[in-house]
């Protein structure tokens, strides 16, 4: 993607924290050269050359899943926090502009086994039913609805090149107050820009 020089994020441990944190992507590859794009979670993890890799799934109904070939180059994006700036909160007249946080991902496929994915699928589980107030667990499910699991297939993708920006107002510094101030005023997605400027401040 196009990332001018002051925007480009090369912190690869911000990175990597972000993708663990943001792992809700997008999986773009072509179909008869059309773009096609799934939304599905995409975990960061390690295969078994210590490799940094996404981990993820789609249904074999999906399109996509027919052209998810072992050595095919795709493209995942992640979205982070976003807000509209206003250059009415600007000390001089200026257009307005958009913050956010993205990255891009691109990256070779592997076709998991059955039992990469079995393995893959009670990782993602565990990670997130931490949050629930009673969690469950796909070892207590019956035969019957772990069937299912033979709808979707698995894959890994290894991480060939990372592209990172942090868009947060870094040409203002000297409006940067009044425009966290500002935000800090907004919803949540506005809250969460306030919240990346502020620790990103000079």
């Amino acid at each position: 993607m196009f990332i001018p020089e002051h925007y480009k994020n090369n912190d690869i441990e911000e990175i990597h924290d972000f993708l663990k944190n943001n792992s809700f992507g997008i999986l773009i590859n072509a179909i008869d050269g059309k773009p096609w794009g799934t939304h599905i979670p995409l975990e960061l993890s390690k295969n078994t050359a210590n490799k940094n890799v996404l981990i993820g799934h789609i249904a074999k109904a999906n399109l996509q899943s027919k052209n998810l070939i072992d050595g095919d180059e795709v493209l995942c994006i992640f979205n982070g926090p976003h807000s509209y700036i206003s250059s009415s909160w600007y000390e001089q007249e200026e257009v307005p502009t958009w913050n956010y946080i993205a990255v891009h991902v691109y990256g070779t496929v592997k076709i998991q086994t059955s039992d990469e994915l079995l393995r893959s699928l009670h990782a993602l589980v565990n990670k997130y039913e931490q949050q629930s107030e009673h969690p469950i667990s796909l070892d207590k499910m019956s035969k019957k609805t772990m069937r299912q699991v033979t709808g979707i297939i698995g894959f890994e993708i290894e991480i060939n090149d990372i592209q990172a920006v942090n868009k947060l107002s870094q040409g203002r510094s000297h409006d940067h107050p009044k425009i966290i101030a500002e935000l800090e005023k907004q919803g949540a997605y506005e809250k969460a820009v306030a919240a990346e400027m502020k620790k990103h401040l000079p």
